[in-house]
């Protein structure tokens, strides 16, 4: 039987066991996009690491106000409307709704003194906007005052930089060629729904219905992701390409090939690096094996590696398949897989909100203009 054993993370080492989902001396949080794939992952995460909020908001469209959502297994939440809610008192946002929602709502969220955590494209390459994984440059977060904003990592840079990250410690990285293989869930339940349909028409001889895809999903795969640029590459793949170079390094050269696959949940990357000088294999595993948020699974055997469906609901991003690659000098080449929805943007969001709340933020704002408890003093 398949099993997969997870570290601990040091923002775990933060959050609060109660048998009582709320923290009267808790942050206010809310969720733009609450009622979404991503959002409904954010709420979940922050009860299953018992993150010490007083309130969580789910913040929707009109359309689905009202809509319930569990917290954990003694709380629901129920959606509010995102276009008449008062930021006021609210600590912290995380949104998950798209760059054009973030774009309207973002700035009233500052304005009323709440820090968004947004998890869209719009903000990540913003000079003064810090771009975060919490494992691999968690010092960043403390720009967030310079806007008010932190910018969540495409859900592909992200276990990306975390496969990347204790390996240019070792020896600093000179090239990166990535090829993904990214889930349906990646694009939202429309697409996912796409999927399942496409599949189910190809067994009862149906008619093939396609919204979200740019072809068919089912039994196919996509090279392609976000829009076309002038250069030819897609936008999916230039995030990937400058966001790496604005969380590791500058000087890295990296080529991505984004390819969406007939798979529910999580995404995976055949990951070929170049270093600017000598390697050793044994020392690369060991500096994998030793990362935070990082597991090695990866066994020369048959069914010796981790698949999507194996990590779908896992925290850690998980890297198989590590070998040398001798068609370069100083080479190695590796498979690399994570929950999307997770790491790859639910999680990551929270545990910046974790260390915002430890490191920075501290008070939060409904307990600002009053005397500490005894609890507290």
């Amino acid at each position: 039987m398949f099993s997969l054993t997870r570290k601990l993370t040091s923002t775990e080492h933060f959050c609060m066991s109660s048998d009582h989902p709320f923290d009267p001396q808790g942050f206010i949080v809310a969720i733009v996009g609450g009622t979404g794939a991503v959002g409904r992952e954010m709420i979940a995460i922050l009860a299953e690491r018992g993150f010490p909020a007083k309130k969580v908001i789910p913040l929707a469209s009109h359309r689905s106000v009202g809509q319930q959502i569990s917290y954990g297994d003694e709380a629901t939440l129920t959606a509010q409307d995102l276009a008449t809610y008062d930021f006021a008192g609210t600590d912290i946002v995380l949104s998950s709704a798209g760059a054009n929602v973030s774009k309207t709502f973002a700035p009233r969220a500052t304005e009323a003194g709440a820090v968004v955590i947004d998890n869209t494209s719009l903000f990540r390459m913003e000079p003064d906007v810090p771009l975060v994984v919490p494992e691999v440059n968690p010092g960043a977060i403390a720009d967030y005052h310079k806007r008010g904003i932190i910018a969540n990592g495409n859900c592909s840079t992200i276990p990306l930089s975390l496969a990347l990250a204790p390996l240019h410690k070792l020896v600093p990285i000179r090239r990166v060629v990535v090829a993904t293989y990214q889930s349906v869930s990646g694009s939202g339940k429309g697409a996912m729904d796409e999927l399942f349909e496409q599949t189910r028409a190809v067994y009862v001889n149906d008619t093939m219905k396609k919204s979200f895809m740019t072809k068919q999903i089912a039994f196919n795969v996509i090279p392609h992701i976000d829009v076309f640029l002038d250069d030819g590459q897609t936008k999916e793949e230039w995030k990937m390409q400058s966001e790496i170079r604005k969380i590791l390094s500058p000087d890295i050269a990296l080529i991505a090939t984004c390819v969406r696959v007939p798979v529910f949940i999580s995404h995976a990357s055949a990951i070929t690096i170049e270093f600017t000088g000598p390697i050793d294999l044994k020392d690369a595993r060991r500096a994998l094996e030793n990362a935070p948020g990082v597991s090695v699974f990866d066994k020369r055997e048959d069914g010796g590696y981790v698949t999507p469906i194996d990590c779908a609901g896992e925290d850690d991003v998980y890297i198989s398949r590590l070998r040398v690659d001798p068609s370069c000098e100083n080479g190695l080449a590796l498979w690399c897989v994570s929950d999307n929805l997770r790491k790859g943007a639910a999680l990551n969001s929270v545990q910046i909100a974790e260390l915002l709340a430890r490191d920075h933020l501290k008070t939060p704002a409904h307990l600002q203009d009053k005397k500490p408890s005894a609890q507290l003093a």
